[in-house]
């Protein structure tokens, strides 16, 4: 235990989070067992030691950080372990990816029935399924999830501005005014295009090569989290792979299921079940007309983020759509987005539409009952808001 202690006061001393994430303020503390999801990248785990770090003095023995990586929990259960630590007077144990852990789920249940003065924080992986896969945790956990960089988080990042977020709804009521307390402090321009080639995941702070680093954690969403999670045989990982990249270089609007099923060598049923993964993963979007939802085919499928469109194929890079990627994945923290009726249009929340415009195409014939979200400008007027300001909303 007391190596433990040592690695804990170690991590939490040299944590360093550049961005206080706006989710540190929305989970309820007080809930004794927390989950926290998220893809792999966007900082789970600076974000459990970023909390002992703000709550508890990093020698300090009623908070611990452990990760399931450690061998050590081969031969140990969680809840033999949160016994031994509780008794110790023990009372927030971090726990780092733990679904390493075989019957995790029904640990974390011991730990809850068994030691009732006892916080668990625990992250996992976006594909997992707390409360659907785990009825055990049914009524006792809390889940949330952690998204990678908003813009305005990327935006503070790099210019050591304090930019709160806004709602949708103040947005749309007041982006003209919003915009004039920004733009007098920083340009959004300067910052937009490296944004949406390397800013949503964290690691690009680090000093390896971005691209190379997030193609090695796409592989590890396809091979640990879909493959171990879901229970994958190893030799459907190239199928998987495949298709991710088919469905990330597709040029129509919906994915031909047929067409796929044929390619990878398997069933209709199969494929959409591999969408769904993948969609899970946080490695695409699917995006459907309002009122339907899986399991029936999307009307379109999109990068998860446009930092995957630069990584998966690079020179075929579409302006437009890396733009409405841009918008989607904004949109999606709190937000439900379908496809219009209407070729270009979104519906947001079933009743606002919205259509992604370049501002410098003068042929476009604006209309009332939609919001335009302009790129290649800063400022907007009525209906006409800026893009980029939408990255402000989380």
């Amino acid at each position: 235990m007391d190596a433990f202690y040592r690695t804990h006061a170690y991590l939490v001393e040299h944590a360093n989070a550049p961005v206080r994430r706006t989710l540190m303020d929305e989970i309820d503390w007080n809930d004794r067992m927390i989950g926290i999801k998220g893809t792999r990248g966007v900082g789970k785990t600076t974000f459990l030691l970023q909390y002992a770090k703000e709550n508890f003095d990093a020698r300090d023995s009623r908070c611990l950080y452990v990760n399931m990586n450690n061998f050590y929990f081969q031969g140990r259960g969680i809840a033999d372990f949160a016994g031994d630590f509780y008794r110790r007077g023990g009372k927030v144990l971090l726990i780092d990816q733990v679904f390493k852990q075989p019957d995790w789920s029904k640990e974390l249940r011991r730990c809850y029935d068994s030691y009732p003065k006892l916080k668990i924080v625990f992250t996992g992986s976006s594909v997992m399924r707390l409360k659907e896969e785990n009825p055990e945790l049914n009524g006792i956990v809390k889940s949330y999830n952690l998204r990678g960089f908003s813009f305005r988080e990327f935006i503070n990042l790099q210019t050591g501005n304090k930019f709160p977020a806004y709602t949708l709804e103040e947005i749309l009521a007041d982006h003209e005014h919003i915009v004039k307390s920004i733009l007098p402090k920083v340009s959004p321009s300067k910052y937009f295009q490296d944004y949406i080639h390397h800013g949503f995941y964290p690691f690009f702070l680090e000093h390896r090569n971005f691209s190379e680093n997030l193609l090695k954690t796409m592989n590890m969403m396809t091979e640990v989290d879909i493959l171990l999670i879901k229970q994958i045989e190893l030799k459907y990982l190239t199928k998987i792979k495949k298709l991710f990249y088919m469905l990330a270089v597709e040029e129509t609007k919906a994915p031909n299921i047929s067409h796929l099923a044929q390619e990878i060598e398997t069933s209709r049923a199969t494929v959409m079940n591999y969408i769904k993964y993948l969609a899970d993963a946080r490695l695409i979007n699917m995006i459907y007309p309002v009122g339907q939802a899986f399991p029936k085919k999307p009307a379109k499928v999109m990068m998860h983020n446009t930092n995957l469109m630069y990584a998966i194929y690079p020179i075929k890079v579409n302006k437009q759509k890396l733009m409405e990627t841009f918008f989607i994945n904004s949109m999606w923290k709190d937000h439900l987005v379908n496809e219009g009726s209407k070729e270009g249009i979104y519906m947001v929340d079933k009743d606002r539409k919205f259509r992604i415009v370049d501002a410098d195409n003068t042929k476009i014939r604006y209309a009332p009952d939609t919001i335009y979200a302009r790129y290649n400008t800063e400022i907007g007027k009525e209906n006409k808001i800026p893009l980029w300001l939408l990255g402000f909303l989380y």
